[in-house]
C-alpha cells in the first residue's frame, strides 16, 4: 500500500506540475527522492523514539520492515524533494503546491496498509460499534480475547481523503503560490492532532503526545505561511480600471 500510495501520489503531482508548465517526468524523480529520504527519515525517527531498543538490538531495529514514523518521513522527504526542486530551478512554493494534494492522497492509501498490517498504530480500547481487533497484527496484539479498539488508521485515512478532496477542488482557483501547501500544513497535522486523542501513544508534555506537539508546530508554520500570503495580497496595490474611450 505504501508503494501504491507513492504511485498514485506521483501521478497526481505529475498532473499538477504539467498543468503549471513544468515537466511531468520531473514528478517521478521527486517520487524517487521522496521515497528514499522519506522512508529513511521515518526509520530514523522511529529508532530515536526507542533508544533502549536500539541499544539492545541495533541491527534488528534499523533493518526491520516495520517501525516507521510519518513525521520523520515528512521531514526526510521534504529535505530530499527540496534539494531536487532547487536543482531543477523551480519555484519551491509552486512545486510544493503541486505536491500537497498528492501527498495527502498518498498518506490516505498508506494508512490502508497500516490498517491491513496492524503495525501497532491502533487506538484505545473502545466499545463503539465500529471498534475491532487486530489478532494477526505484525506488531504484537497483546489484548485478551473480546477486547476491541478504535481503528485509528481508518480515521486518518478518511481524514486524509477529505483533505485531498478539498485541496484538489481549490487548486485551479486564483491563489498565490504556497497557498495549497499552507492549507495542507493546517489540515493534515490538524487531523492527526485530533486522531491522536484516540491512539495509544504516551504523552510527553502538557498531556500531549510527541505527534501532537509536532502537529502543533506544523500547524503554526502553516498558519504563518497563510497569513504571509494574505498579507502580501492585501499590500498589493489595486490596478485602476482603464478609462473608457
Amino acid at each position: 500500500m505504501a508503494g501504491l500510495g507513492l504511485l498514485v501520489g506521483g501521478w497526481v503531482v505529475a498532473q499538477e506540475l504539467e498543468r503549471r508548465g513544468a515537466k511531468a517526468d520531473f514528478a517521478w524523480s521527486i517520487v524517487g527522492w521522496a521515497a528514499v529520504c522519506g522512508f529513511g527519515g521515518a526509520k530514523v525517527w522511529a529508532v530515536l523514539q526507542e533508544p533502549g531498543a536500539l541499544i539492545a538490538d541495533p541491527i534488528g531495529q534499523i533493518f526491520s520492515g516495520s517501525g516507521f514514523v510519518w513525521y520523520g518521513g515528512l521531514l526526510g522527504g521534504t529535505l530530499g524533494v527540496t534539494y531536487k526542486i532547487y536543482r531543477e530551478g523551480l519555484s519551491w512554493l509552486m512545486a510544493v503546491d503541486c505536491i500537497a494534494p498528492g501527498l495527502a492522497i498518498g498518506q490516505a492509501i498508506g494508512r490502508v496498509g497500516c490498517q491491513l498490517a496492524g503495525d501497532g498504530d491502533w487506538g484505545k480500547v473502545s466499545d463503539v460499534p465500529w471498534a475491532m481487533t487486530y489478532p494477526y497484527a505484525i506488531v504484537g496484539w497483546s489484548y485478551p480475547e473480546g477486547v476491541r479498539v478504535h481503528p485509528t488508521p481508518v480515521y486518518e485515512m478518511v481524514a486524509y481523503v477529505a483533505v485531498f478532496t478539498f485541496l484538489w477542488s481549490i487548486r485551479k482557483r486564483p491563489h498565490a503560490d504556497g497557498t495549497i501547501f499552507w492549507w495542507y500544513l493546517l489540515l493534515v497535522p490538524g487531523a492527526r492532532f485530533v486522531v491522536e486523542f484516540w491512539r495509544i501513544n504516551p504523552p510527553v508534555a502538557f498531556d500531549l503526545s510527541a505527534a501532537q506537539l509536532f502537529s502543533l508546530l506544523l500547524m503554526a508554520i502553516g498558519a504563518c505561511g497563510m497569513l504571509a500570503v494574505r498579507g502580501r495580497a492585501a499590500a498589493r496595490p489595486e490596478v485602476a480600471p482603464a478609462a473608457p474611450r
